[in-house]
């Protein structure tokens, strides 16, 4: 078996491979091959913690595997990360494990190429300043995706924390070689963008859909469960509404189950799940004044696709290392 560590994946993983390989992840989730049941959550009171298990089968792609995410909300007292990720790959004809792999990076690269996938068919094509609200390492896979399909000139930043905002501009202005600002508010951000990124951890709404210019394309992964939002329900209401899985948000998105208990919205107003875009059975933006909004809460779909791909080149390029099983 094959262990592929962060480094590994972090020398085989380019952004614009696993852009195409989610855009036929999504592709396949809509013509009904990909089984992909909802996360399993197992809360570990006893010590404060939380395991997420996220297991998929790609028919089409032939790619099947599990990711298993533990969150211990206390684990930075005690020296660790507050998050482990893992993801186990194996063969879909054997049913034999193939990999296992770091899952944290595979996570974030995934992550930012879904939102890559849905800023090419929501975003305005003349888009080229973009706000970013959390400066996390979410945030660094987010705007290296959409840099991927769309030719930006200028970003601004912003987080509650000056030292990672400044941690970002300075690599990723690097990375890219575009303009980075550090804004002073997230209001700063939102007037400034054509497209936003909110990759935040908050429970209450960041933003105030007061701030948001026509034609602006919002990505926002942040918080996923039904009690919190980074999201205002008055953006919600305003935007044409697009997610990864209407199914899943409705469940888990409390950007989405919060406006939908107020009676601003219903379920209705989820316009299209991406696979529906991609597919080109729903048109992404038909204007651009129109608001756009992708609220994603992360499907296997995507790890699997992207674990799949990481093994297959590690595999050609003689990248990490093979151990007995």
């Amino acid at each position: 078996m094959l262990v592929l560590s962060r480094n590994d994946l972090e020398k085989i993983l380019s952004m614009k491979e696993v852009i195409k390989a989610i855009e036929k992840a999504f592709l396949e989730l809509y013509n009904g091959t990909a089984k992909v049941p909802l996360r399993t959550i197992i809360d570990i009171e006893k010590h404060k913690g939380t395991m997420l298990y996220m297991p998929c089968y790609l028919e089409e792609n032939d790619a099947l595997a599990i990711k298993v995410v533990s969150v211990y909300e206390e684990n930075l007292k005690k020296g660790f990360p507050t998050i482990f990720a893992t993801v186990l790959v194996n063969d879909p004809e054997t049913g034999k494990p193939l990999a296992i792999m770091e899952g944290g990076y595979l996570t974030a690269m995934r992550t930012g190429a879904t939102s890559g996938v849905a800023t090419r068919y929501l975003a305005r094509k003349d888009s080229r300043t973009v706000g970013i609200i959390g400066a996390g390492v979410q945030a660094r896979t987010q705007l290296w995706a959409v840099y991927e399909v769309r030719p930006l000139k200028k970003v601004f930043v912003y987080d509650i924390s000056m030292e990672r905002a400044k941690s970002f501009a300075d690599y990723m202005s690097k990375k890219l070689g575009i303009e980075i600002i550090i804004a002073k508010s997230p209001e700063e951000v939102v007037r400034n963008s054509d497209i936003l990124i909110l990759a935040t951890t908050a429970k209450q709404s960041v933003i105030d859909g007061d701030w948001i210019r026509e034609g602006t394309h919002i990505n926002s992964i942040g918080w996923v469960g039904p009690e919190g939002r980074e999201l205002d329900s008055k953006t919600v209401r305003k935007a044409k509404l697009i997610v990864d899985s209407k199914d899943a948000v409705l469940k888990e998105s409390g950007d989405i189950i919060i406006p939908i208990k107020e009676g601003i919205i219903d379920e209705s107003h989820i316009y299209a799940e991406l696979g529906e875009i991609v597919s080109g059975a729903k048109k992404g933006r038909t204007s651009n004044e129109e608001i756009t909004l992708f609220k994603s809460v992360g499907l296997a779909i995507e790890d699997a696709i992207t674990a799949k791909l990481a093994y297959e080149k590690a595999i050609k390029e003689n990248i990490g290392k093979e151990v007995e099983f």
